[in-house]
């Protein structure tokens, strides 16, 4: 049985958020959960991103084994919205690769590793990599409410490439006084890439080239 990066990303949150000196008291006093999937709760203006609460989960195939994932946290960036004129939506978003998680030590400092030669090329990100950034260029209205195409342009390793996600409104709110009292909304958006395009190509194919995204993202204003 396989796990769901997005499961395991959301079980980190809870996680998180319940091992917070200040959980026990909040639960206490909060009766009923804040958000909902309800558009009209969400209000127009700009969000920055919950770094907390976002994640990137990224999923690829290991010698047609197993999967394999790990995800990237700490992200930060900007949403700009119009409840009224979705197609104006803009997201500007920073993914630290340096800060990659995945359940295997060993894994981790594989991915973050030197070239093994003097003037090569890491097998993946190298031990100082640049952050990503996904900085969209256009949004589609889906067929489902709630939905959308969100078109922007990825940077990883140096390579900028056009990404397509699958967006889902997941839910907003209007916070309890008692957790700061502030607007938030969130998403959980889907998507595949190549990594060789990107020029991280290792192991390919004993290591998939093709790579699912599996993205959960909060925003607060």
């Amino acid at each position: 049985m396989s796990l769901n990066p997005r499961r395991l990303a959301l079980v980190g949150a809870v996680a998180l958020a319940l091992g917070a000196p200040f959980a026990a008291p909040l639960i206490a006093q909060i009766a009923a959960k804040p958000g909902a999937a309800d558009p009209a709760r969400v209000t127009g203006g700009t969000y920055t991103v919950d770094h907390e609460h976002t994640m990137v989960g990224w999923r690829l195939d290991h010698l047609g084994v197993t999967p394999y994932f790990g995800i990237f946290g700490q992200v930060t960036g900007t949403l700009d919205i119009d409840p009224k004129n979705p197609r104006a939506t803009k997201v500007d978003v920073t993914i630290p690769v340096a800060k990659v998680t995945t359940a295997s030590p060993g894994l981790t400092a594989h991915l973050l590793r030197p070239a093994a030669q003097a003037g090569g090329k890491p097998d993946f990100f190298g031990p100082a990599p640049a952050d990503a950034r996904f900085v969209s260029t256009s949004v589609e209205p889906g067929e489902k409410a709630g939905t959308a195409k969100l078109t922007g342009n990825l940077t990883l390793n140096g390579v900028t490439k056009p990404v397509v996600l699958d967006v889902a409104f997941y839910g907003a709110a209007k916070m309890p006084k008692e957790m700061g009292g502030q607007d938030m909304i969130g998403f959980e958006a889907d998507a595949t890439i190549k990594r060789s395009d990107f020029g991280i190509s290792t192991a390919i194919p004993l290591v998939s080239d093709e790579v699912q995204l599996d993205i959960v993202a909060a925003f607060v204003k």
